[in-house]
């Protein structure tokens, strides 16, 4: 985030004491529960903390007066190896600075995303690095944003009016995604992804779509969303092709999605590429080394974790300016999963 000249005050335990009237002792006795403070008085404590928004600082007077070289990172999940490997890059970039990262699992919940942040306010981070559950526009910025937090969005975001953002140049890649499966001889091609992860599936699937109308207007582009998460995404796609459909292609706008793509195609017995071609957003190990590899689209973790560490710094040493959006370049590996069809079926090359 910009460096804010204007950044909200956070209101101490004085405040709140001069607010209702009383000692700072006797607030202390409030926020501990101690009976024996006067109601009246009691009522006028938590009236105050109630109107300055007063949180509990955890961290002890020394701490509070020194240094913050705390980093914080929240990212939607950590078992997929885009935001493992994410993590391990934020940490070694903090570390290098001096600093330490802390980071938390929203578990692509927003509820859960603003409890952490208001935890890492409390602990009076020096940044945050945020990967938002759905995008910019969330209860988490806007929490960041009104407590005038220094942070970075990345992945899952596009641009926005208070803080940089890094992430992912999606659009481009579903772009050259369209390009090879429509250069291939595609013209029926279902998408999959998950309508929660909303930024990101705008972008991919926008960029698809473009780019595969404008280079074949003939084809026909399915499109299953599901909305929370890969079980009722299985479903949908096992009533999709229990109606008899039968894309020659398979993109996958997420990691999850390509599993599930790649084992309800076993379940009927189709192989790649033979019988439909797959991609998949995300790269993974085992997606490398089962046969057929499966094509991916290769997310740029280790620029996008550097670059909003500079840009993270920059504006914790003090740099004003306006915020900056950057997109990284990802690049698309087409393995042996995709060929060309015949006959409404693939053939290998």
């Amino acid at each position: 985030m910009a460096h804010r000249q204007d950044q909200q005050r956070r209101a101490s335990i004085h405040d709140v004491a001069s607010r209702a009237g009383v000692s700072a002792a006797t607030v202390s006795k409030v926020m501990a529960g101690v009976t024996t403070v006067k109601p009246e008085n009691a009522q006028r404590v938590l009236d105050a903390i109630e109107q300055l928004g007063y949180r509990v600082d955890p961290l002890a007077s020394d701490m509070r007066r020194a240094k913050r070289r705390i980093i914080g990172a929240i990212m939607p999940e950590f078992e997929s190896e885009f935001f493992g490997q994410m993590v391990s890059q934020l940490e070694s970039l903090a570390e290098q600075r001096g600093y330490t990262l802390v980071a938390a699992s929203s578990r692509e919940s927003e509820a859960r995303e603003t409890e952490i942040l208001a935890r890492m306010h409390d602990w009076r981070v020096a940044g945050v690095v945020l990967a938002p559950v759905r995008n910019e526009h969330g209860p988490a910025a806007a929490f960041m944003k009104t407590n005038g937090m220094t942070g970075v969005l990345i992945d899952r975001v596009l641009s926005d009016d208070a803080f940089d953002t890094v992430s992912a140049d999606s659009a481009a890649a579903s772009a050259e995604v369209a390009r090879q499966l429509i250069g291939k001889g595609h013209r029926h091609i279902l998408v999959v992804g998950l309508g929660e992860q909303a930024a990101t599936v705008r972008a991919r699937l926008d960029g698809f779509r473009a780019t595969a109308l404008e280079l074949a207007p003939d084809v026909r582009i399915d499109v299953v969303l599901a909305e929370t998460d890969v079980e009722p995404l299985r479903a949908q796609l096992r009533h999709y092709f229990a109606k008899g459909e039968r894309p020659t292609a398979v993109y996958s706008l997420f990691l999850k999605g390509t599993l599930v793509a790649l084992s309800e195609f076993r379940r009927r017995g189709w192989h790649c590429p033979n019988d439909i071609s797959l991609v998949g957003f995300d790269d993974a190990e085992w997606m490398q080394v089962t046969w057929p590899a499966i094509a991916a689209v290769v997310q740029p973790v280790r620029q996008i974790a550097s670059h909003a560490m500079e840009a993270l710094f920059a504006r914790i040493e003090g740099e004003a300016g306006p915020p900056t959006a950057r997109l990284e370049p990802c690049q698309v590996l087409m393995r042996e999963s995709v060929g060309s069809p015949a006959n409404g079926s693939g053939t290998r090359q």
